[in-house]
């Protein structure tokens, strides 16, 4: 049998963006997808055109940041289906500026969300999983969680917990069946750019400094469930960031340079009105 057919897949984030891309890939390889997300319409509509193509797919709200909203999807998947073979903690957000500008509550949405929901549906997902015998829990970081990212504190800080989080249990999970794995990426075409809450600095002029050439959210997606597949601890991609991941833990200071660059550009804006 094929690694994701007949599965059992809940996917955090479903309704947009990567979330929606590996709902749509792990429903072609033959998965059922529970496509949960805090934006009813959004998954409902992922859910549907699923179905339309002749996959399985189940809509579900979530709120990621309320650990007994994770907990009862987890709870009531497993209910329904008997077992849950994999969890992807996928939900995001991105709340940037100069940390000066950052208030503690923006810190802790970051977190409740980024990390905290990851956490909650870890947890929800390693017991059921744990009496199974098996299952993979999936949790996307991003490039962000191995290298500084000045400008971006909150969410590097929330990414960097992730990827500690997921490299600690997967060894605890190793011998007791559990697999765990860590997502990585770069830049990925999604809608994350666009919704991202920015302190003090204007839209335009962060989003002018986005690369032209992104990898495309499908493209991650088969990334994704072909390292999954393996089984691969930390997935990093595309190649030119894993060159940039190697090359940053051989001289860690090598690009300082690059990243004190990019933060004096963006002080130049510093307090200008947001014209979005």
């Amino acid at each position: 049998m094929k690694p994701f057919e007949e599965k059992v897949a809940i996917v955090t984030g479903g309704g947009s963006g990567i979330g929606q891309a590996l709902c749509e890939e792990l429903a072609r390889r033959g998965s059922m997808v529970i496509v949960a997300d805090v934006n009813d319409g959004c998954a409902r509509q992922v859910a549907a055109a699923i179905m339309r193509r002749g996959g399985r797919a189940y809509a579900a709200h979530v709120d990621v940041s309320k650990e007994e909203e994770v907990k009862q999807l987890v709870d009531e998947t497993v209910s329904a289906y008997g077992h849950l073979d994999y969890l992807f903690n996928n939900a995001g957000i991105v709340i940037g500026g100069d940390a000066r500008d950052l208030t503690s509550e923006q810190w802790r949405r970051v977190f409740d969300v980024n990390f905290y929901g990851v956490l909650y549906g870890t947890l929800a997902a390693y017991l059921v999983m744990l009496k199974q015998g098996c299952g993979h829990i999936v949790n996307t970081a991003s490039a962000a969680g191995l290298l500084p990212g000045p400008g971006n504190a909150p969410y590097g800080a929330s990414k960097h917990a992730i990827v500690g989080l997921s490299l600690s249990l997967r060894l605890e999970a190793a011998d007791l069946g559990v697999n765990v794995s860590v997502v990585c990426p770069g830049f990925v075409r999604t809608n994350i750019y666009q919704s991202m809450i920015l302190a003090n600095i204007p839209r335009e002029q962060v989003l002018a400094r986005l690369p032209r050439h992104m990898m495309e959210a499908e493209h991650a997606a088969h990334v994704i469930l072909d390292s999954v597949s393996r089984n691969q601890a930390v997935i990093v991609f595309p190649a030119s960031m894993r060159w940039i991941w190697r090359l940053y833990r051989v001289f860690p200071r090598l690009l300082d340079g690059v990243w004190l660059t990019l933060m004096r550009e963006f002080r130049k804006y510093r307090g200008t009105p947001d014209t979005r």
